[in-house]
């Protein structure tokens, strides 16, 4: 793996980067299938599309699009159910507190941009100890276009005072790669996450690939301090 840059700040998606959402995102879907008298559905089911948010979900576990009569009374459903459940199983992946630490430890800021709406990532970030040691969070609805439009990620670069140039940012599906390209920074894929319906990252023409978070330390040659 090579990065022709060394960056001042890493950014990152949230959910199947960060944090592994899919247990109550697959809960929530599975209360709404209870709803309708439906059996649960396996969280391996639910998993391929957490980061597709209620779109992707619904459409798993009911079979339903956007464009359905009853999809937007399904999706209020969705959300009080993940509302009240948001932490319950949420947690990091294994090995990225190890990799946040060895960035702060290296002088490396960072922080998160993701498409979940704010009254979601702001208390799931505080739930799970981010908030303190995060640089910045950027939210779906912090900028009138979500990714993979760059704005989210100009915004994060401002806000942070680092010029998208000297940036990375790490996601787990091609439009966060869309995204970054587009704010004309470097993007790592994270192939630990939860890829969305695309699931060979080699074909995002992200600037490398990453197979666990460890990897990325490695990568920017950082080391945890003894």
């Amino acid at each position: 793996m090579i990065l022709k840059m060394t960056p001042k700040c890493v950014l990152f998606d949230l959910d199947g980067t960060l944090v592994d959402t899919a247990p109550d995102l697959g809960l929530a879907a599975n209360l709404v299938r209870e709803e309708q008298d439906l059996a649960p559905l396996p969280l391996s089911d639910y998993r391929p599309y957490a980061s597709c948010g209620a779109r992707g979900l619904l459409k798993v576990a009911l079979g339903i699009s956007m464009d359905d009569p009853a999809y937007p009374q399904r999706k209020e459903r969705f959300l009080v159910h993940y509302r009240a459940n948001l932490s319950r199983n949420s947690c990091l992946f294994p090995g990225i507190d190890e990799m946040l630490t060895a960035l702060e430890h290296a002088g490396v800021r960072w922080g998160v941009v993701t498409n979940k709406v704010s009254e979601l990532s702001e208390p799931l970030m505080r739930d799970l100890g981010l908030t303190p040691r995060s640089a910045c969070l950027v939210s779906g609805d912090s900028t009138p276009k979500p990714k993979p439009a760059p704005e989210p990620l100009l915004l994060a670069s401002k806000l942070v005072g680092v010029a998208a140039r000297d940036c990375l940012y790490v996601g787990d599906d091609e439009r966060d790669i869309l995204s970054g390209r587009a704010a004309h920074m470097r993007t790592a894929a994270a192939g630990w996450g939860y890829m969305g319906d695309k699931p060979d990252p080699r074909s995002w023409s992200a600037d490398v690939i990453l197979d666990i978070p460890a990897e990325l330390a490695q990568l920017l040659e950082l080391r945890r301090a003894a």
